[in-house]
This record gives C-alpha cells, sequence and structure tokens, in this order.
C-alpha cells in the first residue's frame, strides 16, 4: 500500500474514532442522568459524568489535528479503559434489576467484551499516527 493511501486510511480511521468519541461526549451533556445511574460507588455522578464527557470532546478534538493524533489515540485507549468500570455497573445494575427487559440485559452484557474492540482501534490510531 502506498504511503499515501496508508495515510488516507489512518485519517479515515482516527475521524470515525473521533466522530464515536465526539457523539458520546455530547451525550453526557444532553442525557446526564443516564451517566449519572452507572458511575462506580464511592464517585461523584453528575461530575464524573461531565468530566467524562469532557474527556471525550478533548479526545475526539485531538484526534482531528495530525499533531495531536498519536497522542489522541493512546488517550483514546486509555479513556475506553477508564470507563470500563461504569459499563460494568451498568450491565450489574441491569442484571440486578426486575425492571429491566430482556434486551437491555443482553445488550448490557455484550457491551463488555466489545470494550476491547475499542480499545485495540485506539491503540491502532496511536501507533499509526504519523510521527510530529
Amino acid at each position: 500500500m502506498r504511503r499515501r493511501e496508508r495515510t488516507r486510511r489512518a485519517t479515515r480511521t482516527a475521524t470515525m474514532l473521533a466522530v464515536l468519541l465526539g457523539g458520546a461526549g455530547v451525550t453526557h451533556f444532553l442525557r446526564p442522568r443516564g451517566y449519572d445511574r452507572i458511575v462506580p460507588a464511592g464517585l461523584p455522578p453528575r461530575l464524573t459524568t461531565l468530566a467524562s464527557g469532557v474527556a471525550e470532546l478533548a479526545v475526539a478534538a485531538g484526534l482531528t489535528v495530525p499533531a495531536t493524533r498519536r497522542a489522541s489515540g493512546w488517550a483514546a485507549a486509555a479513556l475506553f479503559l477508564a470507563v470500563f468500570p461504569a459499563n460494568v455497573t451498568m450491565a450489574r445494575d441491569l442484571l440486578d434489576s426486575p425492571r429491566s427487559t430482556r434486551t437491555a440485559r443482553l445488550v448490557a452484557v455484550l457491551r463488555l467484551p466489545l470494550q476491547a474492540p475499542l480499545v485495540g482501534w485506539a491503540v491502532r490510531v496511536g501507533r499509526h499516527a504519523a510521527r510530529r
């Protein structure tokens, strides 16, 4: 594969990851209650929700700038690892709740192993971004 094609593909991949993180970051501000409920015990729910939203938006912005893409790819991987406990909390709460639907329980449980490909995607973006 030619260098120009690799660069174009890396840019497209980083942009897709930025859109995913940016969309998630915006929802932290539009619908914070849903995120507040899954913040692990011991952390302040609203502050944690807003801080993680800011982090997602900052990483998304960094992914769109070639000079910061490498660091932002690694930051995205760290962010995906950092929010994993919230995903575990959400799955546990849905499994324990008699009011949750079977579909909600299934989605919450299946979401957990999907975190690994997200981390891998972010690592690839960080690894393959041009060095500045």
